[in-house]
């Protein structure tokens, strides 16, 4: 199984450790899920995970964004001429179009159908059911 994580995942797993999200990551990192990111996508990430308004331990930012750079796979995404809500997600369904992979956000809404490119789209909590219906 493929997937791009959308950076709200990786927020909300440091947020609540244990959680749906906290469960997808930890389906990446322990390589148990082949993730995909692009360089926009590790900026955003490291962008986002070392802001001060989520007070998250230095520490713990860093060592988080260390194994995703060592547990995923980077690609070059090709454009995809859409529209999205917030153009910033737009680097996300790139990359999941050109991984094959699914999609993994708690903003479903971003990504409106009609502009996904074939791409699925998944909550963490459908991803998981996935993951648990194939038996991995």
């Amino acid at each position: 199984m493929n997937a791009v994580l959308d950076t709200n995942i990786l927020v909300s797993a440091l947020m609540t450790p244990g959680g749906h999200c906290d469960q997808v990551l930890r389906a990446v990192v322990d390589e148990f899920v082949q993730g995909y990111v692009d360089l926009r996508v590790l900026a955003e990430y490291e962008d986002v995970l070392l802001r001060p308004e989520f007070a998250f331990h230095p520490g713990l930012a860093l060592e988080t964004l260390a194994a995703i750079r060592s547990h995923v796979q980077t690609v070059r995404a090709g454009p995809l001429f859409v529209r999205l809500p917030h153009p910033s997600d737009l680097p996300f369904l790139e990359v999941a179009h050109e991984a094959g992979a699914v999609l993994v956000t708690g903003n479903e809404r971003h990504f409106p159908p009609k502009a996904r490119h074939g791409v699925v789209v998944m909550t963490p909590a459908e991803f998981l059911d996935l993951l648990g219906r194939r038996g991995q």
